[in-house]
């Protein structure tokens, strides 16, 4: 891992094509702002960890979820147990 000490205004280069600017600093936290090409996903890793637990959560899901998910049946209802 690479650690820089950055000033507000400063940047980054990430390849030919990555640019992180240094924003402004706000208390314990520090704003930046990124440039990439349209093609390069930049999200925040907490988000993409939550999407990773729903996902799992789901594909661990029983059918009753499929059938609560659809509208085909209330939430608290019971299956018929034909």
């Amino acid at each position: 891992m690479l650690v820089l000490t950055r000033k507000p205004g400063e940047q980054i280069m990430i390849g030919d094509d990555i640019v992180i600017t240094v924003m402004e600093g706000r208390g314990d936290g520090v704003r930046i702002g990124i440039e990439a090409p349209r093609g390069v996903s930049i999200q925040r890793r907490e988000v993409v960890e939550a999407i990773a637990a729903a996902n799992l959560a789901a594909a661990k899901a029983g059918p009753e979820a499929e059938e609560l998910l659809a509208g085909l049946r209330p939430p608290g209802s019971r299956r018929n147990p034909d």
